[in-house]
């Protein structure tokens, strides 16, 4: 085959894998996806590695047109080996949505149970606190406005617990795939 009609080519897939990015090329990527030695830029966009897909190709062309063959060689594996990395990452993105946002989900619920649990813990402290501070009180008003306090604090642990119950029911619900 000439050189001509496998730059065609080339371009022919650029064109079509360019048309599979446009839709989606704007979404950023959560991390790196690509070797550092695949492509010098590191943007969280699959445009940006479209760009420079297209970038190495337009250099490719320089070089094929100069007669470059050990240059023309490199760059035209490395085209190569750059458009199968984005295929591939645009074959596997509908399964990377698919499953983040699950796991996104379930260590958000395991923090806010760690978070409400400690809640719970330090209320119970708070509560022995007053309640020890109550029995040591002499005066009817001290006594009143611990009671108050203790009232408020027993509602706070009673509307943390429900929160915890919550928090725990929708984690086993996850967990079973619901």
């Amino acid at each position: 085959m000439s050189t001509q009609r496998l730059l065609q080519l080339l371009e022919q897939q650029i064109a079509a894998l360019a048309a599979e990015v446009t839709p989606r090329g704007d979404a950023p990527i959560p991390q790196a996806r690509f070797d550092a030695a695949l492509f010098a830029n590191r943007g969280t966009r699959l445009r940006d590695y479209l760009t420079e897909v297209q970038k190495n190709f337009a250099q490719l062309q320089t070089a094929a047109n100069g007669s470059r063959t050990s240059q023309v060689a490199f760059l035209a594996e490395k085209l190569v080996a750059q458009i199968a990395a984005l295929q591939r990452e645009l074959a596997t993105q509908a399964l990377r949505r698919k499953n983040q946002p699950k796991e996104a989900v379930a260590v958000d619920l395991y923090h806010k149970l760690a978070e409400h649990q400690d809640y719970e813990r330090r209320l119970i402290s708070m509560i022995q606190d007053r309640e020890s501070l109550l029995g040591r009180q002499t005066t009817l008003a001290a006594q009143q406005k611990l009671q108050h306090e203790l009232a408020a604090l027993e509602g706070r642990l009673m509307r943390c617990r429900q929160a915890l119950a919550r928090i725990e029911r929708s984690i086993e619900r996850k967990e079973n795939g619901f």
